[in-house]
Order: structure tokens, then C-alpha cells, then sequence
């Protein structure tokens, strides 16, 4: 039986308390969890500097190039698990096994966080917008200009509480080990994996474990580590973005409402962008924040909701193992189920029917004896201040909405990525000056293009760091 054992600042240890993780169609025990408890997690952070002095043992560009022999050890490697090993296609198997997602996906997220620590260097330059690394580290420095500047870190540890749902979330406290910063991570129940191999990968690489503490456990472990931390990262619903709405100690990832809107002077040529529409809801089987959840347009609209509705609604349920699985299962008991009749209930407003059901064979929910799917599901709205108008679910669902241009930016609500498919200058202004809007892209860009030069949901240079006023007295060698 493959056991693995909490990891605390670099040391395994093993707990009483264990739980079986297992495969979501048989029920298989693939391995068993040893779990942390809070007040252990309480303990470990008293000496979380310890994690950040390790860290700065090495130059942050010494930790870049670790960050680049990590990304081939993450991808190609047989590394150390619990008391196994893994290779990468080991890995995909059991992270598909465990959250529902089919194979495919997770070798794509593994791609896509490899790419970050290969490109680990560029990432930073364009976060710091150039600023030396040697600054951030000794904490002050002149700049080219011949100006004294000083940052400080905010915390020794960045503390994470990690969800299940989509293994890409990873890459967002990646830049955390060349900026010297200690990780305390929870991961999520179904999906440790990730965290677990990028661990060995990193100290394979040579970035000192004693800077890692993976923590699998119950909630409180995550309320200890958001608690403990100066800094945290966490992932949930509206109710967790609610909880921590203006704690600047924590920055709260929760749903992303992405939309594309298509401006009066491009909607009708609506039929062009059908490719950008289609792959914004259904890539990585529309579980990201950054997956479109809505269509906005001034017209065309049930015309845009049929022609979408005939190429997602036929998408059916594949095994994990299908290159071409496009839907991931539900793992967590009733959770599609719920869904689903919130969705039945959002369809009996006047102003909410469904495109999809003409073109799909068989019903939107697909249940297993063990786990659910839900089936691409494309909604029109003609009334913009309907709830249904701005709903997201964790698999291929959209609304398209009938809005008039003017009055978008009105009802469309906190969006994380807005594609604004429009050359309307003064319209373009107003959508720049939109504080609702998070990622902004003009033009046909898929919501889900990320330009990893640019920040995610807040720059982690800025959460991580605050500049300071500093005078310095002393020789240029001090």
C-alpha cells in the first residue's frame, strides 16, 4: 500500500490519523494519506522563518535555474512518493483517478505548470517589471537610476490551501521559491499529487526541502495555516471570497464569472468567433476560473446560443483514457446533482431556456455508480438582471445574454476575464476603466489564453512584497 506521510519543513512524519484516497469509478484504495491536525500546523509555524532562511541559503537567480531543472523532473522523472516512486505517466494515472479528470487534462496541466518553472525567469522580470532580485533578497538596492529603493517581505511562509478541482491553479505560488519565500501547503483531499511532486522535483533540483511543509488533513488544517500565515492563498467558492473580502493577509481565488462580450460593431459577425466561444467553455472541461461562464451580446443572441448549443451539446461522457474525454466526473457525492437542479430551477424563468437539450442525446446529467457528469449545458438569457445571467458551474456551461452594449458594464458583474471582441474606441476605454474587471483582452482571445508575463488575479510581487521608505548612510559595499 502506498503511504504518504505529512511533510514538515522537509521532515516526513507519520500520523495515526490516516485516510484512504481512492479511485473515483471502483472505490480502489490507491493510497493512504497520513493527516495533519491544527494545532501540529500551529507548532510548525512558529518557526516558519527557519523555512524562509533556508530558502536564502541560494541567490533568487540560483533558484531560478533549480525552478528550470524542476520543470524536467516534474515532467519526465521517476520521483519519490511516500514510500514508492512515480513517473510522469504514473502521476497522470492517479491524479485522474482521484479527481475525475480525464488524462488528457492532466497531462496538459502538467505541461502548462512545467512551462512556468521553465520560463521561470521571464515570468519574474515581467512581474517586477525589471526590478534586480538582488533588491527583493538583501531587501534594499539602488536601482539604474541611481534611487535608493527597499522592499520587504510580507511573510516567511506563503501559506496554500489548495483545491481539487483543477491542477493549473499550481502555477499561481510557483514564483514563491526563487523569491525566497517558504511554502506551507494543504493540498486538496483528492489532488495531492501535484504539490507532492513538484516537492520532490524541487529538491531533486536543489532548492532546500527544509523551505516546504505539505500538510494533507481536514479543514482546520486550512483555517490554521490562513491563521498562521502573513500571507495565503486560498481557493473556493463566492461564501470563501465573501468571508475574506478586504483581508489583505489573504488572496482569495473563487469563481471567475468570465465572459466575451461581442461589441455592436463586430456581432454580426458573430459566426467568426464561434471557434474562440466554443474553447473558452469547454477546454479543461470548463473547471477553471478563467473558463467563459457568459456570452453578451446586443443581438444574434439565440442565433450564437443554437450554433454553440450544436457543437458542444452532442459532447458525451468518454473514458478517462480517451484522448478526446472532454468532461471530467464529480467525485464529491451530490455535487452534480445539485448542480444540475439549480440549473432545472434557473429554467423555469420566463427569460431562461436551453439550447443544448435539442442537441444532446440523452439528459445532462450522467450518473455512475460511484461519481456524476454533467453534460455541456448552453443557456439563453434575454434578461440581463436574471440569476442565470451570471452563474458559473465547474463544468461546460455558459448563458449567452441578451444585453444592450451600454448597459453591460451595468449588470455583468465582477468578471476575472473579460474578452471584449470589439474596435469601438470609446467603448474600449470604458471596459479599461472597469474596476470589475480583472484580466482585460480586446479583440478575439480566447478567455483562457494566458500570457504568463502578465499578473493573475493580483501580481504575487505585490502580495509577497511592500516597498518601504529606506536611507542608507553607510558605504556602497554595506
Amino acid at each position: 500500500m502506498l503511504e504518504i506521510p505529512v511533510v514538515r519543513q522537509g521532515r516526513p512524519y507519520e500520523s495515526l490519523d490516516k485516510t484512504d484516497v481512492v479511485h473515483f469509478e471502483t472505490g480502489e484504495v490507491l493510497a493512504q494519506m497520513h493527516q495533519a491536525n491544527a494545532g501540529l500546523v500551529r507548532m510548525d509555524l512558529r518557526r516558519s522563518r527557519a523555512s524562509r532562511d533556508a530558502l536564502r541559503q541560494l541567490r533568487p537567480e540560483d533558484l531560478i535555474a533549480c525552478c528550470e531543472k524542476a520543470a524536467d523532473l516534474f515532467l519526465s522523472a521517476r520521483l519519490p512518493l511516500g514510500n514508492g516512486t512515480q513517473d510522469a505517466d504514473d502521476f497522470c494515472r492517479i491524479q485522474s483517478a482521484t479527481t475525475g479528470l480525464p488524462l488528457n487534462m492532466a497531462r496538459a496541466n502538467m505541461n502548462k505548470i512545467a512551462f512556468v518553472l521553465k520560463n521561470m525567469g521571464a515570468i519574474l522580470e515581467a512581474l517586477t517589471r525589471g526590478l534586480p532580485l538582488d533588491i527583493l533578497a538583501r531587501g534594499y538596492g539602488m536601482e539604474e537610476r541611481g534611487v535608493m529603493l527597499s522592499y520587504q517581505a510580507t511573510t516567511d511562509v506563503l501559506g496554500l490551501v489548495l483545491p481539487s478541482n483543477s491542477p493549473g491553479v499550481h502555477t499561481l505560488w510557483l514564483p514563491a521559491v526563487p523569491l525566497q519565500i517558504g511554502l506551507a501547503l494543504k493540498p486538496g483531499s483528492s489532488e495531492p499529487w501535484t504539490p507532492l511532486r513538484l516537492y520532490e522535483a524541487f529538491a531533486e533540483a536543489g532548492v532546500p526541502r527544509e523551505a516546504f511543509s505539505v500538510y494533507p488533513g481536514p479543514h482546520d488544517v486550512g483555517n490554521a495555516i490562513v491563521e498562521q500565515c502573513n500571507r495565503s492563498m486560498i481557493f473556493g467558492g463566492t461564501q470563501t471570497v465573501e468571508q475574506y473580502a478586504g483581508n489583505p493577509r489573504v488572496q482569495v481565488h473563487g469563481p471567475g464569472f468570465s465572459k466575451i462580450l461581442l461589441g455592436d460593431d463586430m456581432v454580426d459577425q458573430w459566426e467568426d468567433c464561434l471557434d474562440i466561444l466554443e474553447q473558452s467553455i469547454l477546454v479543461n472541461g470548463g473547471r477553471s476560473c478563467i473558463n467563459a461562464s457568459g456570452i453578451w451580446a446586443s443581438r444574434h443572441t439565440e442565433e450564437i446560443a443554437d450554433a454553440l448549443s450544436r457543437r458542444l451539446g452532442p459532447v458525451d461522457v468518454l473514458p478517462a483514457a480517451d484522448e478526446k474525454a472532454a468532461l471530467a466526473a464529480f467525485t464529491i457525492d451530490g455535487a452534480a446533482q445539485a448542480m444540475n437542479t439549480m440549473i432545472e430551477d434557473g429554467l423555469r424563468s420566463s427569460a431562461v431556456t436551453e439550447a443544448t437539450d435539442r442537441y444532446r442525446d440523452g439528459n445532462r446529467l450522467v450518473e455512475g455508480e460511484r461519481c456524476a457528469w454533467l453534460r455541456p449545458t448552453i443557456l439563453h438569457v434575454s434578461d440581463p438582471t436574471d440569476a442565470m445571467a451570471n452563474t458559473e458551474f465547474m463544468f461546460p456551461f455558459a448563458s449567452v445574454v441578451r444585453c444592450p452594449q451600454n448597459q453591460m458594464l451595468r449588470h455583468m458583474g465582477s468578471t476575472l476575464v473579460c474578452t471584449a471582441i470589439t474596435q469601438d474606441e470609446a467603448w474600449i476605454q470604458e471596459l479599461c476603466d472597469a474596476r470589475s474587471i480583472d484580466r482585460l483582452n480586446i479583440g478575439p482571445i480566447p478567455t483562457c489564453a494566458l500570457n504568463w508575463l502578465q499578473p493573475h488575479e493580483g501580481n504575487i510581487i505585490e502580495f509577497l512584497y511592500r516597498n518601504r521608505a529606506f536611507q542608507n548612510t553607510l558605504p556602497p559595499s554595506h
